[in-house]
Protein backbone atom coordinates (compact mmCIF):
# COMPACT_ATOMS: atom_id res chain seq x y z
CA UNK A 1 0.00 0.00 0.00
CA UNK A 2 0.94 3.53 -0.72
CA UNK A 3 0.22 7.03 0.49
CA UNK A 4 -0.62 9.81 -1.03
CA UNK A 5 -1.38 13.64 -0.61
CA UNK A 6 -4.09 15.36 -3.20
CA UNK A 7 -5.13 19.29 -2.95
CA UNK A 8 -8.22 20.44 -3.36
CA UNK A 9 -9.76 23.88 -3.14
CA UNK A 10 -12.65 24.21 -0.09
CA UNK A 11 -14.85 26.54 -2.19
CA UNK A 12 -14.93 24.45 -5.46
CA UNK A 13 -14.63 20.57 -3.43
CA UNK A 14 -13.88 20.39 0.08
CA UNK A 15 -13.48 17.04 2.73
CA UNK A 16 -17.47 17.73 3.51
CA UNK A 17 -18.61 17.34 -0.47
CA UNK A 18 -16.28 14.25 -0.67
CA UNK A 19 -17.95 12.86 2.55
CA UNK A 20 -21.76 14.10 1.75
CA UNK A 21 -21.02 12.54 -2.04
CA UNK A 22 -19.54 9.44 -0.57
CA UNK A 23 -17.01 8.73 -3.84
CA UNK A 24 -15.55 11.12 -6.26
CA UNK A 25 -13.86 10.82 -9.28
CA UNK A 26 -10.43 13.10 -8.88
CA UNK A 27 -10.35 15.07 -12.01
CA UNK A 28 -8.97 18.21 -13.40
CA UNK A 29 -5.58 17.32 -12.31
CA UNK A 30 -3.13 18.89 -15.54
CA UNK A 31 0.41 18.85 -14.21
CA UNK A 32 2.22 16.12 -15.62
CA UNK A 33 4.70 15.60 -12.48
CA UNK A 34 1.02 14.75 -10.43
CA UNK A 35 -0.26 12.78 -13.51
CA UNK A 36 2.27 10.22 -13.07
CA UNK A 37 1.80 10.37 -9.54
CA UNK A 38 -1.91 9.41 -10.28
CA UNK A 39 -0.80 6.56 -13.01
CA UNK A 40 0.75 5.06 -9.50
CA UNK A 41 -2.23 4.89 -7.68
CA UNK A 42 -3.23 1.73 -6.60
CA UNK A 43 -6.78 0.19 -5.16
CA UNK A 44 -6.97 0.58 -1.73
CA UNK A 45 -3.90 3.21 -1.34
CA UNK A 46 -4.76 5.93 1.36
CA UNK A 47 -4.63 9.50 0.03
CA UNK A 48 -4.72 12.47 2.67
CA UNK A 49 -7.06 15.21 1.73
CA UNK A 50 -5.82 18.58 1.67
CA UNK A 51 -7.45 22.36 1.74
CA UNK A 52 -5.85 24.65 -0.03
CA UNK A 53 -6.38 28.55 0.44
CA UNK A 54 -6.84 30.34 3.75
CA UNK A 55 -6.90 26.64 5.14
CA UNK A 56 -3.68 25.04 4.20
CA UNK A 57 -4.34 21.77 6.13
CA UNK A 58 -4.71 18.11 5.52
CA UNK A 59 -8.29 17.39 6.79
CA UNK A 60 -8.54 14.04 6.17
CA UNK A 61 -8.03 10.64 4.91
CA UNK A 62 -9.36 9.30 1.87
CA UNK A 63 -8.78 5.50 -0.03
CA UNK A 64 -8.50 4.62 -4.08
CA UNK A 65 -11.44 2.83 -4.91
CA UNK A 66 -10.57 2.21 -8.42
CA UNK A 67 -7.01 2.80 -10.37
CA UNK A 68 -6.31 5.19 -12.59
CA UNK A 69 -8.31 5.50 -15.67
CA UNK A 70 -8.67 7.68 -18.37
CA UNK A 71 -10.17 11.28 -18.10
CA UNK A 72 -14.07 10.89 -19.47
CA UNK A 73 -13.53 14.69 -20.62
CA UNK A 74 -9.75 14.89 -22.34
CA UNK A 75 -8.49 11.04 -22.73
CA UNK A 76 -4.40 12.57 -22.77
CA UNK A 77 -5.37 13.05 -18.89
CA UNK A 78 -6.59 10.54 -15.92
CA UNK A 79 -8.11 10.16 -12.69
CA UNK A 80 -9.16 7.85 -9.85
CA UNK A 81 -11.76 7.53 -7.84
CA UNK A 82 -11.76 8.05 -4.26
CA UNK A 83 -13.91 7.50 -1.04
CA UNK A 84 -13.44 9.50 2.06
CA UNK A 85 -12.20 7.34 5.13
CA UNK A 86 -11.64 9.26 7.71
CA UNK A 87 -11.63 13.05 8.94
CA UNK A 88 -8.84 13.94 11.06
CA UNK A 89 -9.26 14.36 14.55
CA UNK A 90 -7.40 17.85 14.10
CA UNK A 91 -6.44 19.24 10.86
CA UNK A 92 -2.74 19.27 10.45
CA UNK A 93 -1.32 23.00 8.78
CA UNK A 94 1.24 23.41 6.94
CA UNK A 95 2.78 25.76 9.00
CA UNK A 96 2.76 22.74 11.56
CA UNK A 97 4.28 20.57 9.11
CA UNK A 98 6.74 22.93 8.04
CA UNK A 99 7.95 23.82 11.74
CA UNK A 100 8.20 19.94 12.24
CA UNK A 101 11.96 19.31 11.32
CA UNK A 102 10.97 15.39 10.87
CA UNK A 103 8.81 16.16 7.96
CA UNK A 104 11.42 18.63 6.12
CA UNK A 105 11.94 16.19 3.65
CA UNK A 106 8.16 15.69 2.67
CA UNK A 107 6.96 16.72 -0.83
CA UNK A 108 4.61 19.50 0.56
CA UNK A 109 7.09 21.41 2.00
CA UNK A 110 9.90 20.78 -0.78
CA UNK A 111 7.01 21.34 -3.85
CA UNK A 112 4.29 22.80 -2.30
CA UNK A 113 2.28 23.35 -5.66
CA UNK A 114 2.05 19.89 -6.91
CA UNK A 115 -1.22 18.47 -6.73
CA UNK A 116 -1.07 14.51 -6.14
CA UNK A 117 1.99 13.93 -4.29
CA UNK A 118 3.36 10.68 -2.78
CA UNK A 119 3.73 10.57 1.08
CA UNK A 120 6.50 8.21 2.91
CA UNK A 121 4.53 5.89 4.97
CA UNK A 122 6.91 7.80 8.19
CA UNK A 123 5.75 10.82 7.22
CA UNK A 124 1.67 9.40 6.97
CA UNK A 125 1.99 8.11 10.73
CA UNK A 126 3.57 10.92 11.81
CA UNK A 127 0.98 13.34 10.26
CA UNK A 128 -1.81 10.99 12.34
CA UNK A 129 0.19 10.91 15.68
CA UNK A 130 0.08 14.61 15.21
CA UNK A 131 -3.48 15.09 14.65
CA UNK A 132 -4.15 12.67 17.40
CA UNK A 133 -2.62 14.71 19.80
CA UNK A 134 0.38 12.60 20.58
Amino acid sequence: MNYWLVKTEPETYSWDDLVKDKKTTWDGVRNFQARSNMKAMQKGDVVFVYHTGDEKAIIGTSKVQKEPYPDPKDKDWIVVDLTPEKKLKKPISLSQIKADKRLANMVLVRASRLSVQPVKPEEFDLIISLSEGE
